[in-house]
């Protein structure tokens, strides 16, 4: 008799239903409008330095607000020059102006004398990089020139021309013209191969080669020699005026010095620094627009 075992499976749990989990879209990334993003370029450009000058300025009124303090408080400042700061442009008699005429004075001066130089550095560095006789001629010369003070070349010009006008022109010119030179010339030895390479199968004539290869190519190290002639020409002026006298920004600081008017003269410095600041500014964006696409080696 056979028995037959009767083998069952064992019992499973009964299954559970799976939750559907639904996922969300992900959300489009709304694109600041332009006047947004203007906004807050406009805040990341303002407000640190204003937070810094207005720390400055509190710790400036703290340190000489005191009776023993021999520099004027900013609150003494506004009290004192209140005109100077809110009317710069006043005008009161031929020598009693407003420091925004003033301003606008030795910037004249400023704009003949580093005009000049830049028309004349911008040929001179493109002898000296083209030729390798100018450069081993006239590159010593420049070297030991270059390191004349600015004022120590007042009394030539003063001499030369028996005009102070002029001789400021002199003074700025001399002093903006080399590291425009020297910028100019390193711009043109370093100019691609490549380059002239594509004017020899262009066939390009000195003056193409000159507006369509060398310019464009030389053009950083162009506007960095520029952007330092600014500076030092604002610097050489400012000096030059307070030793020949006139209605420019550097002789009211002299005028105000012998009249014991230190709130002006700060007033003064602080309007040439902030036009300074504008002069480097304004070469800096036009060198930016002219070297668009360009890279200095």
């Amino acid at each position: 008799m056979s028995v037959s075992v009767l083998k069952t499976k064992p019992a499973q749990p009964p299954r559970q239903s799976a939750e559907v989990v639904t996922l969300a879209l992900p959300r489009k990334a709304v694109k600041p409008s332009r006047l947004q993003a203007m906004a807050h370029s406009l805040a990341v450009s303002v407000v640190p330095p204003t937070i810094v000058i207005l720390l400055l300025l509190g710790f400036w009124e703290l340190l000489c607000g005191g009776p023993g303090a021999t520099l004027p408080p900013p609150s003494t400042i506004w009290q004192e020059s209140y005109d100077l700061i809110v009317n710069p442009f006043f005008v009161n008699g031929s020598q009693d102006i407003g420091l925004g005429w003033r301003v606008l004075i030795s910037l004249q001066r400023v704009a003949i004398g580093f005009g000049l130089a830049a028309v004349v550095g911008i040929l001179m560095g493109v002898v000296i990089g083209q030729s390798v006789w100018a450069m081993r001629g006239l590159d010593p010369v420049f070297q030991v020139l270059r390191t004349v003070p600015p004022l120590a070349w007042l009394p030539i010009a003063l001499a030369a021309f028996r005009d102070s006008s002029p001789s400021a022109i002199f003074v700025i010119f001399i002093t903006a013209i080399w590291p425009v030179i020297i910028n100019t010339a390193v711009g043109v030895r370093n100019i691609p191969q490549d380059y002239r390479n594509v004017a020899l199968v262009l066939r390009l004539n000195a003056l193409e080669f000159f507006g369509k290869i060398m310019l464009p190519a030389a053009a950083p190290y162009i506007f960095t020699g520029l952007r330092i002639g600014i500076g030092l020409s604002w610097l050489a002026i400012v000096a030059a005026e307070m030793l020949t006298g006139g209605v420019g920004i550097g002789f009211f600081i002299w005028d105000a010095w012998n009249s014991s008017r230190l709130s002006d003269i700060i007033v003064a410095l602080v309007y040439i620094g902030v036009v300074g600041f504008i002069l480097d500014r304004v070469v800096a964006g036009i060198g930016a627009f002219v070297t668009r696409g360009t890279q200095a080696a």
